[in-house]
């Protein structure tokens, strides 16, 4: 039997382009995290090296921002941070390979010196980056079966029901989402940064917009049911605050498997939710029950390209050249 589990989702504002600034925050995250008792502690999508400021970056300063996985000094220090404190502890940044290719990458540290990485499946922030090909699961904390999807691969259910078929019992699912900027008036929207500015004076105003259509009643049409759905844990961790040209809006939120929030926030400032996951709820919940009714004869045209399919990264990059 698998024992009950402490976990930490959080959202905070990084410093963009500062990864020793942003280290420091995770380890402070990390202790205060140890001091409750937690086990397991998810940071944001490239929450070491900052989001979408990269998307203007020439080749040339993606390449100095990125680091070798595991053997390149931020990922050393999450070891550390994890050892130090006894927490798993997972966080994105940007790795580079011996390829020359680079890749948004998220890190998972656990205090023995163990490492997991999952490179994002769809990648679309920079021109000079690539989009990874593995899904990812991994075991912890006494059988746990945790897998890994950054921000736009929770969007595709194809990719969380695979990787729920791997046999994982949670979801890390970093992100950076809310108040994006679309063209779809149905979908998020654009938020005021003096909102964010002002948000020790009026933090009402600013709240009222991440609790609304642009952050989590956004979230709430979708994320619930890729946890009931899948019968999976859910640790959505985002960004809050500014983000490049945009403003995150944190909503940091730990859901169960039947698609339940069990901890949730919408404050305007870096915070934490925690909650106990019991592995009484993997037994038979309504998404597991489920798949075990699938009829995989019939899912061919899932595999079979229909001719409509359009690459989110060729889709945004199309015509610029290399």
């Amino acid at each position: 039997m698998l024992p009950k589990i402490q976990a930490a989702a959080t959202q905070f504002e990084h410093a963009e382009g500062d990864i020793t600034a942003n280290l420091t925050k995770v380890r402070n995250l990390a202790e205060s995290a140890a001091e409750d008792g937690t086990q397991i502690l998810v940071c944001p999508e490239c929450c070491l090296t900052g989001y979408w400021f990269l998307n203007k970056l020439p080749r040339e300063r993606i390449a100095e921002l990125a680091q070798p996985v595991p053997h390149g000094p931020a990922v050393q220090e999450l070891i550390a941070i994890a050892r130090d404190t006894g927490v798993i502890v997972g966080a994105g940044l940007i790795e580079a390979c011996e390829s020359k290719k680079f890749y948004n990458t998220y890190v998972v540290a656990q205090p023995d010196g163990t490492t997991t990485k999952h490179r994002k499946l769809h990648t679309f922030v920079n021109e000079h980056m690539s989009s990874g090909s593995e899904f990812t699961v991994f075991e912890a904390l006494e059988g746990w079966k945790f897998g890994i999807l950054t921000c736009y691969d929770n969007n595709l259910i194809e990719n969380v029901r695979i990787t729920a078929l791997m046999g994982a019992d949670v979801i890390i699912a970093p992100h950076q989402t809310g108040g994006c900027r679309t063209h779809d008036s149905n979908i998020m929207g654009d938020i005021d940064q003096e909102l964010w500015h002002d948000r020790t004076e009026n933090p009402d105003i600013i709240e009222a917009e991440f609790k609304g259509d642009k952050g989590r009643g956004w979230l709430l049409r979708w994320l619930p049911a890729r946890a009931h759905d899948n019968g999976v844990f859910y640790l959505f961790s985002n960004g809050v605050g500014i983000d490049g040209d945009e403003v995150r809006t944190g909503n940091a939120m730990i859901i169960d498997t039947f698609g339940r929030t069990l901890a949730e926030t919408s404050v305007a400032n870096d915070a934490t939710v925690t909650a106990t996951l019991d592995p009484k709820l993997l037994d038979e919940p309504t998404g597991r029950r489920w798949i075990t009714a699938r009829r995989p004869e019939l899912y061919a045209p899932l595999t079979t390209p229909t001719g409509k399919e359009v690459d989110i990264f060729t889709a945004r990059f199309a015509g610029k050249g290399g």
